[in-house]
């Protein structure tokens, strides 16, 4: 008899994952046999670990810090890992080890869901230039924003980014925030500014349009301080675990065989699972 399929989540730490809650909540729902864990593998293990995937009973696996990088280097990436450079979703294909970044079309998705019509905008302004950034700056090209604008502390980090994307990716000096505010019709904070334990993001929300959307990719806390702000001008907003949620329908859809939904009751049962920590 054939076991049932499972898949895992690769990291070091990776103790804190929401992961396991949102797929077994699935696996629940859709009565479908399988399974879902988390395995902390440290860096100098990776590749051996991943080498021997299918050999430990799994289809495919989420990957997460410090590993996206590695993953990449392999497996046979997609398009959209290859442009962020980095792989959180790994699964069997003929054979062959195979990955994507499903941060690009959780990202997407999840303002689609929460704000319809958000990219009407031709002008984005994205805070941050790490990992995340990437994802982001590559779903909103991929959905044909016009300018993206890109904030770093260090711009010559915000121009190494944009010079991989191209021109309609524009790098920003912080101090020059205030110039792009007024016209972007989204911002999305990737950074870790605003986080439980990290100091606030100071940015004045009142200076964006009044049709504007705000995004923090940050889940801890779940209202940021960015997103309250920005819902008490009236602005629609998409919060964190909405990505979260969204990232995860695509590696439970190839590993099992059903694309899964993103439901109030699923959010709920993590919010919940948030709040108690």
């Amino acid at each position: 008899m054939s076991k049932p399929p499972a898949a895992c989540l690769i990291g070091w730490p990776a103790a804190h994952s929401r992961s396991p809650l949102i797929h077994h909540y699935w696996l629940r729902t859709l009565g479908i046999e399988g399974g879902y864990v988390i395995e902390a593998v440290p860096p100098d293990e990776f590749k051996d670990f991943i080498f021997r995937l299918s050999l430990r009973g799994f289809v495919g696996a989420n990957v997460t810090i410090p590993h996206k990088e590695l993953a990449l280097v392999l497996s046979k990436p997609d398009e959209r890992a290859r442009a962020v450079g980095a792989a959180n979703t790994l699964w069997f294909a003929d054979g062959e080890l195979c990955s994507t970044n499903t941060d690009v079309e959780g990202f997407i998705n999840n303002l689609d869901a929460s704000a319809p019509g958000w990219d009407r905008t031709e002008d984005a302004l994205v805070l941050g230039a790490g990992g995340s950034s990437r994802a982001v700056v590559f779903g909103l090209r991929e959905r044909g924003i016009k300018r993206v604008h890109l904030v770093n502390r260090t711009m010559a980090r915000a121009s190494s980014l944009a010079d991989q994307f191209g021109a309609s990716v524009l790098p920003v000096a912080w101090d020059a925030l205030g110039d792009i505010l007024p016209r972007a019709g989204l911002l999305v904070n990737t950074t870790s500014l605003g986080m439980k334990g990290q100091p606030p993001l100071e940015l004045d929300v009142g200076q964006l349009p009044s049709h504007a959307v705000v995004a923090d990719l940050v889940y801890v806390p779940l209202d940021t301080p960015l997103l309250a702000a920005a819902r008490a001008r009236g602005l629609k907003t998409a919060d964190g675990l909405g990505m979260l949620l969204h990232q995860a329908v695509r590696g439970f859809e190839l590993w099992f065989g059903q694309r899964p939904e993103v439901t109030a009751e699923l959010r709920a049962l993590v919010e919940a699972d948030l709040t108690n920590t």
